[in-house]
């Protein structure tokens, strides 16, 4: 989750379509050219060790002006972790 967070700020579109799941990747990832990253704090984890083949991350990515809230969820893909997919948690 971290790494791709920092390939959000370096706007390293290679490494976050190398790291998503075949079955979900986007055929390209556009930019915001005027978002500035400020922050990543991670809330929870569920799983996601070396015996499990799935798993989740619950997180707070803070830019200036707001926060992006999300649910993602990881799986194993030839060994590698992998992005599948997210939802977006009512703050309640």
């Amino acid at each position: 989750m971290r790494s791709r967070y920092s390939a959000f700020v370096k706007q390293d579109a290679g490494y976050l379509l190398r790291t998503w799941h075949p079955r979900t990747r986007p055929g390209r990832i556009d930019f915001d050219p005027g978002m500035r990253w400020t922050g990543l704090e991670i809330l929870a984890t569920r799983d996601g060790s070396a015996f499990h083949s799935t798993g989740t991350v619950t997180f707070r990515a803070s830019y200036r002006g707001g926060a992006l809230h999300e649910h993602s969820r990881f799986e194993r893909v030839d060994g590698a972790w992998v992005y599948v997919d997210g939802d977006f948690p009512d703050e309640g």
